[in-house]
């Protein structure tokens, strides 16, 4: 039977830093609009407070998270145990993406680590946490974290970035704004 919480306490936040996976969920307001879900992982998320979390939000082939968050601030991040006990958990909030300018932006960075790529921080107010069974979920183990994503940020020159940024991080797939580009020094 799942379970509501007030806040985040010391055996919840065990349970998200042991996943090595967690899911981010997003929509528009629009109601044709495209619902988004991205898996997110490489030590990347970090709970700030009982009822504040945040991730890095890195540099990918789309910008759906950010523009959904600066259009009506929805998200719900979901973490599946994989490995021992089944669970779920649920974080539904709303959520602020901080980019390269932004006040919060300088401060939090120092308690991720350092990832090429890195275009915002997305900091959530949880409004709502509650579990449940999981007993649908596979069981599988974690093997290793892929350095694909790494490897390419780390290939790609200032200019490089700042062009996928353009091309592909300007705009959601519904036409919403995303990174808003003069803030993005290149890296």
């Amino acid at each position: 039977m799942g379970k509501i919480f007030e806040a985040l306490d010391d055996d919840l936040i065990a349970f998200i830093e042991a996943q090595p996976i967690f899911f981010v969920a997003t929509a528009p307001l629009a109601a044709d609009g495209l619902v988004n879900v991205s898996p997110k992982g490489l030590d990347t998320f970090r709970v700030l407070g009982p009822k504040t979390v945040a991730y890095l939000d890195l540099t990918g082939s789309g910008i759906e998270t950010v523009a959904h968050a600066k259009e009506n601030g929805r998200i719900v991040v979901m973490f599946c145990a994989f490995e021992g006990r089944p669970n779920i958990l649920r974080l539904h909030g709303r959520v602020e993406a901080l980019e390269p300018g932004h006040p919060d932006f300088d401060a939090l960075l120092p308690r991720f680590p350092t990832h090429p790529g890195t275009r915002a921080i997305l900091r959530v107010d949880v409004q709502r946490i509650a579990d449940s069974c999981g007993f649908s979920v596979p069981r599988m183990t974690y093997e290793r974290d892929r350095d694909q994503l790494t490897r390419l940020h780390e290939s790609r020159s200032p200019e490089r970035m700042r062009q996928t940024h353009t091309e592909k991080n300007a705009h959601s797939l519904d036409g919403l704004p995303g990174l808003a580009l003069d803030g993005l020094a290149p890296e």
